[in-house]
């Protein structure tokens, strides 16, 4: 095959149509898995499947329907892309909103086909272009955070930055200022897609910058499509919404002026120059980018002012990874991205232009250190790089159309195959199932929209949209307060949880909802609070409480109990030293033989129960008692309980209802998690059960 044969439009569109297609069927494998499953359903549609999803639902219901007036956090129409379009979606089309938020991300996603397709198309190798873009599509790292269900921003995370690529690599090859145009208004239109990728963007700026010096230096062109670049780059000193919207009309106003005036080359050079300076200076380029290297690599508690516990190092994706994952996520195996990793080399001896892409493939690298999220932005330049690298070695082969087809289809789905057979396996459920949401809707219809709900903040987000109450952690805004909830869960005085959850509300009301666990101890100020005086204080009820302004729910999910141990882990703190209270143990597990009463748990835990001892390790440990709690058909909970040494350490539960036993300490037992939801103890003084499920209990604070 000749590879200076081109194709016309519509060939090319084609091409992208067939490859957008082929992304988003794959996608459908997912609905046809879980299309019979009812659990996973709620107003006649299946639910998303991220938790972070339900903070830009949330803002769409505020926006259509005028709920979470009193929520601080709700963004409006223009603060996010992914609001506006589903807004735009939810008013054109005939869909529900649960239906658009559920396919959305799959429909934008599916659009990095066009940018992969149109780069290779200005080398006149379509073809090369279609093949990587049915690769680049729907490879692992890709799929997982743009999948069906997976309603995010991360469905523009790497497709925006393929357009600004590609309008870049262009600007290098037609030296038209108008391409240059095209990729400064993608440039600035791209923090209102994902504001979260500056820092790729900045990087992308600065490469093109280096490129355009060293090796078209002496060209007007340069400078004027750099003048272009910087304007989008610096940030605009302008209110939300109209910062973005006014730089693009700056952008085609001042494109316009420059094609028509006739500047001097060192002129134009000053001014690239200046506009360099402002960039890095207001873009805060080199903070930003380390303050996210930083974040990302933060472990442990805080090291000044109270010692809290980082967050960062308990979430999955910002964790450390290893190589093979790191590989699959890119290109689906090691091999894949060993051929990627060449591929590229080839790819810049070949086309320069493709240093370019260097940003999208150094944030990939870097999720061998950051974590796995960072690995999507490399996808498709990792896939046009692996089949630019068998297209190299098929056109050298042959150069007869028939057969370079052949084989690049042969060995596209060698490369397609580990993909697709990890997303047949990756079977994700949805966020929440019909039960729990059915929990939250009950609590919906009994609460105004100023109350609080009070959970950890994996839960935040969907109680915002199913219950349409506030919370004061969640998904994006937690951090310190996670201490607050964490004390609350895990404390075994119900004086303290109901005490300190009121002045919590109270507080993150009246201060303007600022951060409030920096705001009670007053954190890293010169009248520094001691946190274990305050709180000793709310548990013996000697602190006087703000006044009542609005009610406040307890929400304790039996899906939390997977998570207790680190939910704990933030409030088992003494925030004075950073260090832990007291050595926390709970292991949910299920039983795997019983052997003349010994239980042998999934764990390895031997429990005894003729004895009434555990066997951890080589340790034996007394039990003080072993309860088995069961869900009747009428709603109640039965309790049976045995006690066996009244100086024993554990407690043995067995849920039967669950088939699910938990061993732990005698302290952890008595939290108000384990009584509230596991056992439907509380101090009726304080509480109010409001909402009672196996899947959830919820209660009011009557404070």
């Amino acid at each position: 095959m000749n590879s200076k044969n081109g194709y016309g439009t519509k060939e090319i569109l084609w091409m992208i149509i067939v490859a957008y297609a082929f992304s988003f069927a794959i996608r459908m494998i997912w609905v046809y898995q879980f299309q019979d499953n009812p659990n996973f359903f709620w107003n006649n549609q299946l639910m998303i499947n991220t938790n972070d999803g339900y903070t830009w639902a949330a803002s769409v219901q505020n926006i259509l329907y005028g709920m979470h007036k009193t929520n601080p956090l709700i963004r409006d129409i223009w603060a996010n892309g992914i609001i506006f379009f589903t807004v735009l979606f939810a008013k054109i089309t005939p869909f529900s909103l649960e239906t658009v938020i559920l396919y959305m991300p799959a429909l934008i996603s599916s659009l990095v086909v066009i940018p992969i397709i149109l780069i290779a198309r200005l080398y006149n190798q379509a073809l090369w272009g279609f093949f990587a873009a049915l690769l680049g599509s729907i490879a692992w790292s890709y799929y997982n955070r743009t999948m069906i269900g997976y309603y995010d921003t991360d469905m523009f995370s790497a497709m925006a930055p393929m357009f600004i690529l590609y309008f870049l690599m262009k600007s290098t090859m037609d030296f038209n200022l108008r391409s240059a145009l095209y990729a400064a208004v993608a440039i600035a239109l791209y923090p209102f897609l994902y504001d979260a990728g500056q820092s790729i963007v900045y990087a992308m700026g600065i490469i093109y910058t280096l490129y355009m010096i060293f090796y078209h230096r002496n060209d007007n062109t340069t400078y004027l499509s750099l003048i272009l670049v910087f304007i989008a780059l610096i940030p605009f000193p302008l209110v939300d919404p109209f910062s973005y919207i006014s730089k693009v009309v700056v952008l085609i106003t001042l494109y316009f002026i420059l094609k028509k005036l006739s500047i001097e080359q060192k002129i134009l050079m000053i001014v690239s120059s200046i506009l360099f300076i402002l960039f890095m200076y207001y873009g805060d380029v080199f903070g930003l980018i380390l303050r996210k290297v930083m974040a990302y690599l933060a472990t442990g508690t805080s090291s000044e002012g109270l010692h809290f516990y980082s967050v960062v190092q308990t979430i999955r994706e910002a964790g450390q990874i290893p190589f093979s994952t790191f590989a699959n996520r890119i290109s689906g195996s090691q091999i894949g991205v060993i051929l990627s990793f060449v591929g590229y080399i080839v790819l810049v001896a070949r086309h320069r232009a493709f240093i370019l892409a260097l940003p999208l493939i150094g944030i990939g690298a870097f999720a061998l250190w950051g974590g796995l999220r960072f690995t999507v932005y490399a996808v498709p330049i990792a896939a046009m790089s692996a089949i630019y690298l068998f297209h190299v070695i098929v056109t050298t082969i042959s150069d007869k159309k028939s057969i370079y087809i052949t084989a690049m289809t042969i060995l596209t789905t060698s490369m397609l195959y580990p993909n697709i057979a990890h997303i047949i396996e990756y079977k994700v459920p949805t966020v929440l199932n019909k039960a729990e949401v059915e929990d939250l809707d009950v609590l919906n219809k009994i609460v105004n929209d100023k109350d609080y709900t009070l959970a950890w903040w994996d839960y935040g987000y969907p109680i915002w949209f199913y219950a349409n109450t506030n919370t004061i952690i969640d998904g994006g805004k937690h951090q310190n307060d996670n201490f607050i909830i964490s004390k609350i869960m895990q404390t075994a005085s119900p004086e303290l949880a109901a005490n300190l959850s009121r002045l919590a509300v109270e507080t993150y009301v009246d201060s303007g909802y600022k951060n409030i666990a920096d705001t009670l101890f007053k954190n890293k100020q010169e009248d520094q609070l001691d946190p274990n005086l305050l709180l000793s204080e709310l548990e013996s009820g000697t602190y006087t409480l703000p006044k009542k302004t609005r009610d406040i729910y307890l929400y304790l999910p039996y899906r939390m109990m997977r998570i207790f141990p680190t939910v704990a882990v933030f409030g088992n703190l003494d925030l004075t030293t950073g260090k832990e209270e007291r050595k926390i143990a709970f292991y949910p597990t299920q039983a795997v033989s019983n052997k003349e009463g010994l239980l042998t748990f999934s764990n390895g835990i031997v429990f005894d129960i003729k004895r009434g001892v555990i066997k951890l390790g080589q340790q034996e440990k007394d039990v003080k008692q072993f309860i088995v709690t069961q869900n009747t058909k009428d709603g109640k909970l039965q309790l049976q309980s045995q006690i066996y040494h009244a100086d024993g350490e554990y407690v043995v539960v067995y849920m039967k209802s669950y088939g699910q036993f938990v061993v732990m300490d005698h302290e952890t037992f008595n939290s108000m998690y384990v009584q509230m939801f596991m056992l439907e103890k509380y101090d009726r003084d304080l509480f109010e059960l409001v909402v009672s499920s196996p899947y959830s209990k919820i209660y009011k604070l009557k404070i």
